[in-house]
């Protein structure tokens, strides 16, 4: 799962995402309003989450979610809030966001509310994923083939769970990398070969029935 953060205190930001990506989630980070806008418009569909702070410099929260909104993005906003005035509350929400945290809270909560915006029913994404004899569990982060558990890094795990989500189709090193890793990543990079060719070693091993493929020069899928 990719996240872009709005927040003008970088420390913050810094923070946040170094913390969630312990969590195995892939982080960027803007610090004013006008910024974060435009990556949503631009870059909307590379994330899965916007955590965005509502008072921010050159255009506040409040405005983004309501241009986002009208824009038809219906990726999930998390909007975070120094203020703990139920008018404050009232108003993000009936300005497209989908849920808030009041400053300070804990990176456990926030990881918990991402969880649960990920899970609501418009974003059809189910918790449990399978392929064949494969079964990847997105709540416990456990994945088992033939029933035997897999243990996988967290990279492994995001790079499965992403093909997962897109049985039968090519996924290219190019998309990958915008989906697993930030945008200051190197995309020449064989980072992706890599942790494919280790994904290959504990998913397919010695398992006549192969799951992961090679599209040479084009990138990766997994066969349904």
């Amino acid at each position: 799962m990719r996240i872009l953060i709005i927040e003008d205190e970088e420390k913050l930001a810094q923070s946040l995402k170094k913390g969630l990506e312990k969590e195995g989630y892939a982080v960027d980070y803007v610090l004013d309003g006008e910024a974060g806008q435009r990556r949503i418009e631009v870059s909307h569909k590379d994330y899965d989450v916007f955590i965005i702070d509502l008072m921010l410099p050159k255009k506040d929260g409040f405005e983004i979610c309501r241009n986002v909104r009208a824009q038809d993005i219906i990726t999930p906003i998390l909007v975070l809030t120094a203020r703990d005035a139920t008018e404050d509350k009232v108003l993000a929400l009936d300005s497209g966001a989908d849920d808030y945290l009041v400053k300070p809270f804990s990176l456990q909560e926030l990881t918990a509310r991402i969880r649960a915006l990920m899970r609501r029913p418009e974003q059809t994404l189910p918790t449990e994923l399978m392929v064949k004899d494969l079964r990847l569990n997105t709540s416990t982060r456990k994945v088992y083939r033939q029933e035997r558990e897999i243990p996988l890094t967290l990279k492994e795990f995001g790079l499965l769970e992403y093909l997962m989500r897109h049985p039968n189709q090519v996924m290219t090193r190019e998309q990958i990398l915008d989906h697993l890793w930030d945008f200051a990543f190197d995309s020449f990079s064989n980072v992706v070969d890599v942790h494919m060719k280790n994904l290959r070693k504990k998913i397919d091993g010695d398992n006549n029935d192969k799951l992961l493929e090679t599209i040479r020069g084009v990138g990766y899928r997994i066969k349904r």
